[in-house]
């Protein structure tokens, strides 16, 4: 939209120009006027002020400034036209695509802060969007935060997250999680310490640049802290070690597929039925088709969970599955067997 109405202004002031030209030398061919009484003439002509004439017209002048005002007069409201509809439609649009993406922030809960949308950011906002999370982000960059007005329809607020009250007005204290993306990792400090004070159970994941920030970030609060160059060396290491290993977990972990996914379930829900039960008696592969991979249990993590390891409501389970596999799972661990 904001495009085309560029273009379009463009469009009108290159017929505007081109109509002054060809009447400033019409008239100096026509009438014999030299520059400044010919460029007056066709100013006065296509502005249609009604001022005299600089000399008297001949019958070949007067045709030529009738058809001059005709052409002219068309090509002034096109101008005129094309600079109102790029104010007011720009102004009124901002006003209440602003005034709406306020209302929703007001009503954000559980919600992921995305600070900063560079590039890391920008791919934390295509994941989150793919596993239909809500998030926010915060842009104080003037020029990218128009880009996100313009031609998304995210959530956004323009401003530092390092400030307090940015953060504050993002509903930090509703939300469920923070990604700071900053490229200096002095700022992802101070937001996580920020960050940490105004929400003590956010989890937050952070980006470094520096080996050395990694454990400044944790201390400061972080959850999990993300080193993209270390990251990124590692995984092309692996792709030629063992490129089939790579593909095949980030089929599972970061595609979107009917196929099969990788959940985390809590079992804090546990029926009563399965209290004191082992992975073994609880069937679930038979049940659901679902099978168990993982377990977090006591703060550890248990690949591949021997099948007599008895549940508690304190255990988290990593499943692996189909949608519809994972679903009847949830189903079961809450209700128990039929």
């Amino acid at each position: 939209m904001r495009d085309r109405q560029i273009k379009n202004i463009v469009v009108a002031l290159m017929l505007l120009v081109g109509i002054v030209f060809v009447g400033t030398m019409g008239f100096m061919f026509l009438e014999d006027y030299n520059l400044t009484e010919a460029l007056f003439m066709t100013v006065i002509t296509i502005s249609t002020v009604g001022f005299e004439e600089v000399r008297p017209l001949d019958n070949t002048g007067m045709l030529f400034t009738s058809g001059l005002i005709l052409f002219s007069f068309g090509v002034f409201i096109y101008v005129v036209t094309s600079f109102t509809r790029f104010l007011v439609e720009g102004v009124f649009r901002n006003y209440f695509k602003d005034n709406k993406v306020k209302k929703r922030i007001k009503r954000l809960s559980g919600h992921v802060i995305v600070c900063g949308y560079g590039r890391n950011g920008k791919q934390a906002v295509i994941e989150l969007q793919d596993h239909k999370q809500k998030f926010i982000i915060l842009e104080s960059d003037k020029e990218v935060s128009e880009e996100i007005r313009e031609e998304t329809d995210y959530l956004y607020i323009e401003g530092d997250a390092t400030q307090e009250e940015i953060l504050e007005a993002a509903r930090i204290n509703k939300a469920g999680a923070l990604i700071t993306t900053m490229p200096n990792d002095a700022d992802n400090l101070f937001i996580v310490i920020t960050a940490r004070q105004l929400n003590p159970d956010l989890k937050i994941i952070s980006r470094a640049s520096e080996d050395k920030s990694d454990s400044k970030l944790k201390r400061a609060g972080a959850n999990n802290v993300i080193m993209p160059d270390k990251i990124g060396g590692q995984r092309m290491a692996k792709l030629v070690v063992q490129p089939d290993v790579v593909e095949f977990l980030e089929y599972i972990m970061l595609q979107e597929s009917d196929d099969v996914t990788l959940k985390e379930l809590s079992c804090n829900n546990l029926a009563a039925c399965f209290s004191g039960k082992s992975i073994r008696e609880l069937g679930i592969r038979n049940i659901t088709g679902a099978n168990i991979i993982g377990l977090k249990k006591e703060g550890k993590y248990i690949f591949n969970p021997d099948p007599d390891i008895i549940l508690s409501s304190d255990d988290n389970l990593f499943v692996l599955g189909n949608p519809v596999q994972i679903a009847k799972l949830k189903d079961v661990l809450v209700k128990g067997r039929d």
